[in-house]
């Protein structure tokens, strides 16, 4: 069985989350796991959000399993966390399962560069919770009879797909961002650290990659088709 050695109990701790979080969504929710190096890559999609969560992780040492420098597997994310030892700082890679239609596409894995209009953290924050509210607002508006999953679709539509600030990426990203537990203050960001030192937003082709300091999320930008994809 293929063993990953973590660096440290807390970044055992930060992946346990992630991982509880997108089972929180999809109790049979699968990853995709890639490790190189010393980085392990952990692409995820909680249902209904339509983005791709990527949480990073350190290794101790550089992967290897016997000949192999790479690990490229989905896996059950419920077995991966099963898997995981915090006081050993371990995760057992289980046994690969059939992934669904989004593992096969992810976003480049280079070619990101910087996308202005991205508000404060504070303010994506701020943003985030005045749109769930809205969202709850207005379907409590409705009559019993009108909350049909159709109207519950059309609201969601109307909001979810908003731009966030002067950029392209739609709040349902910055919302998954939130669920997911990366819009946090970061716990070594300095009082007065610039804001793109914490919340970035990046493009690569057709995708924006919300990036923060526990994860990113990544989105295909509206109306650029099924161009520039990495099929991996």
């Amino acid at each position: 069985m293929t063993v990953l050695h973590l660096v440290d109990e807390g970044e055992v701790a930060d992946l346990s989350a992630f991982l509880a979080r997108l089972i929180h969504y999809d109790r049979a929710a699968a990853v995709r796991l890639q490790a190189s190096g010393q980085t392990l890559a952990v692409f995820g999609r909680p249902p209904s959000f339509e983005v791709l969560a990527i949480r990073t992780a350190r290794l101790a040492k550089p992967y290897e399993d016997g000949l192999d420098d790479t690990l490229d597997v989905t896996v059950s994310a419920g077995e991966l966390l099963e898997s995981i030892d915090e006081s050993a700082a371990t995760a057992n890679v289980p046994a690969a399962v059939t992934g669904p239609p989004w593992a096969g596409v992810l976003p480049p894995r280079g070619g990101w560069r910087p996308e202005p209009g991205l508000p404060a953290p504070a303010a994506v924050r701020a943003m985030v919770t005045a749109v769930v509210a809205e969202f709850r607002s207005r379907i409590d508006e409705l009559a019993p009879e009108e909350r049909t999953r159709a109207a519950l679709d059309r609201i969601g539509r109307e909001i979810w797909s908003r731009p966030v600030g002067d950029t392209d990426l739609p709040v349902r990203a910055a919302h998954a961002a939130q669920s997911l537990g990366f819009l946090r203050p970061p716990r070594t960001a300095a009082p007065d650290a610039p804001d793109e030192a914490v919340l970035r937003l990046l493009s690569s082709g057709a995708w924006l990659r919300l990036r923060t300091p526990y994860g990113s999320i990544a989105v295909r930008r509206a109306g650029l088709g099924a161009l520039d994809v990495s099929v991996r």
